[in-house]
């Protein structure tokens, strides 16, 4: 679907070891502003299961969308977004998958020097972030406090779907913005700005952490209202 009104529907998706609640100050300032915004409250147990809940979510939107992801939430939204009321995809220091690839193997060849997220080895098939690392590599422009019970309240990420496939990326068909997060210590800004690229995305730089959506709402809102004007 495309438009060329403004889109007044925001649908926002979570990535991994986080929920749909950090996304409140986002949704604070969209909805102070007259915008329709709903979360997605994605399990990440697997790609699969988490593309149809967003895709439940975008059947009860009223019109055009802006279908936003954060981090693992970008490779959903690059899956779901092909659904026909997503008018814009809106990626915040986000995967950007293409045809074929998975969050694995976007992060299989980090850039030499890139930190490596302290991403615990598996248990029963899940993941999890070392907790006293959780705010150096994850929320390290967050308070203090807040970013202990973010590492507190982490929600396990099931490797199914760090493994599975993009099939039809969304990026190929509709028009998409991204936010850089310059700070970033999970996923490195070069592979965010080639990911951009590659999606010919409208990019806006910002300087902040991967929990950038948490630590500054007001710069992740600007960029949604961007991509739900066409600017």
């Amino acid at each position: 679907m495309t438009t060329t009104s403004p889109v007044r529907n925001v649908v926002l998706v979570h990535g991994g070891f986080v929920d749909g609640s950090g996304w409140q100050s986002v949704y604070d300032l969209l909805v102070a502003d007259g915008y329709r915004v709903s979360i997605v409250q994605n399990p990440t147990l697997s790609l699969e299961d988490d593309v149809a809940v967003t895709k439940r979510i975008l059947d009860l939107q009223d019109g055009p969308t802006v279908l936003v992801g954060h981090s693992y939430g970008g490779a959903v939204i690059t899956e779901a977004g092909t659904h026909e009321k997503v008018a814009a995809l809106g990626y915040i220091a986000a995967f950007a998958p293409d045809k074929g690839e998975s969050v694995n193997t976007l992060i299989a060849d980090p850039p030499p020097g890139a930190p490596v997220p302290p991403i615990l080895p598996p248990q029963d098939g899940f993941l999890f972030l070392d907790r006293e690392k959780f705010a150096g590599s994850f929320a390290a422009d967050v308070p203090s406090g807040l970013a202990a019970f973010m590492a507190d309240a982490q929600v396990p990420w099931g490797v199914d779907a760090l493994a599975q496939a993009v099939t039809e990326p969304a990026w190929r068909v509709k028009p998409s913005w991204y936010l850089v997060a310059t700070d970033d210590r999970m996923i490195p800004p070069p592979a965010q700005r080639a990911m951009s690229e590659r999606a010919g995305a409208k990019v806006v730089e910002v300087a902040g952490s991967h929990a950038i959506y948490v630590s500054q709402p007001q710069a992740v809102a600007d960029l949604i209202k961007q991509a739900a004007a066409g600017e």
